[in-house]
């Protein structure tokens, strides 16, 4: 039986894309304006098709071509969110607030089976939920919207406490009733904190700086028990048609991706170095992780058209150093063999801005069995 297939809007470097494709499905089209986000979809999806593109400008010709008038069982996607953070100005005239409301409108012209939409918190309130509730009314004919479900990335197996709200919609024609319950994390999801996560990575590289060095590293030589079952599945090879061939190659030399040091003064370093576990630098608002806590939410910084502004990196829980994007990645659900970009500023806005792959592989395998059972109905 082939895969159920999925369409990824706003897709960046692909984390809800990873937990879509881990849970089953075939990921035929993924979109996004930004062209550096799609170069490291291509390396990390190469069957996928990734299209640069604005998606107020695709129409249903578009995707009868790129689906091959295929009907796709689902749509996800993380519109940008920097107008209703909390933490931002939340400015309601932020244009890119209207890409709430193209993506269900894309929903609309692809008539898929379910969607889910992800994005922060700051969405459900007031002076904003009214984009949200507006936008769901051109689709609200077709589909029967669930009220909004808040998910704590540590509540579903990530090590950190990124918090979102998730936006799940479904044709009542193809799919078995959902609730708000199925998509609740289990009793049976282990906690896993810092330490699982990044207590087996190999200390930060200087780097050439070239674009075609990911700054590789191996993996130190470690007792195999005292490495996380977290950890060792980061350090699992992917499923046969995801990853760039060059960093399969390098996870069989047990290496990875993403160890380039940041160059601290002396200064930073040391005041880095005396901060208590678990409390904020008062100069940067880095915060240093504590290896039996949670790592706070990541922030992906602004892209060049806001002043490409770095965002506050965590320090780590031992070293006076803020953390690397390999520790970064491991932090928010990604695995090792997963590639960003070749600076550390670009691949901190990918992970930063990414839905934990983590989250979005348990929402997406509820998603997956509802299909899957409703296949089998309509066979029997």
């Amino acid at each position: 039986m082939k895969k159920p297939i999925l369409v990824d809007l706003f897709s960046g470097c692909g984390g809800f894309g990873l937990g879509a494709k881990l849970a089953g499905f075939d990921c035929r089209v993924a979109v996004d304006i930004d062209e550096t986000l799609q170069s490291a979809y291509r390396l990390n999806f190469p069957t996928t098709q990734s299209i640069q593109a604005d998606i107020s400008t695709l129409d249903k010709s578009i995707w009868r071509f790129l689906l091959k008038d295929n009907r796709p069982d689902g749509v996800i996607g993380g519109p940008p969110c920097q107008g209703f953070s909390r933490i931002g100005k939340r400015d309601t005239d932020d244009p890119r607030n209207s890409l709430i409301s193209h993506f269900f409108h894309q929903v609309t012209l692809l008539d898929p089976k379910f969607f889910v939409m992800e994005n922060v918190e700051g969405l459900l309130d007031e002076g904003t939920v009214d984009v949200l509730m507006t936008a769901i009314q051109e689709i609200s004919c077709r589909f029967r919207v669930l009220d909004p479900i808040i998910v704590k990335a540590s509540d579903y197996g990530a090590p950190t406490t990124r918090t979102r709200v998730i936006i799940v919609g479904y044709n009542e024609n193809d799919i078995d009733s959902l609730s708000m319950e199925d998509f609740l994390p289990t009793k049976n999801i282990k906690k896993v904190l810092v330490q699982d996560a990044i207590m087996d990575l190999p200390s930060p590289i200087l780097s050439s700086r070239r674009k075609d060095d990911y700054s590789w590293a191996k993996y130190p030589s470690i007792d195999v028990k005292k490495i996380s079952s977290y950890a060792r599945r980061a350090r699992k090879l992917p499923p046969k048609d995801m990853g760039w061939k060059i960093a399969i190659e390098r996870l069989m030399l047990r290496q990875s991706s993403g160890h380039e040091a940041t160059i601290h003064s002396e200064k930073v370093a040391a005041r880095y170095e005396a901060l208590v576990n678990g409390k904020a630098d008062p100069v940067s608002k880095s915060v240093r992780l504590k290896w039996d806590g949670l790592c706070p939410t990541l922030r992906a910084g602004t892209g060049s058209e806001k002043g490409s502004h770095q965002a506050v990196r965590p320090i780590h829980p031992d070293e006076g150093r803020v953390i690397t994007v390999r520790e970064a990645a491991r932090l928010q659900g990604f695995p090792d063999w997963f590639v960003f970009n070749h600076t550390k500023w670009t691949s901190f806005r990918m992970i930063g801005n990414s839905v934990s792959p983590i989250v979005a592989e348990f929402l997406l395998t509820q998603l997956f069995r509802k299909i899957d059972n409703s296949k089998l109905r309509d066979i029997m």
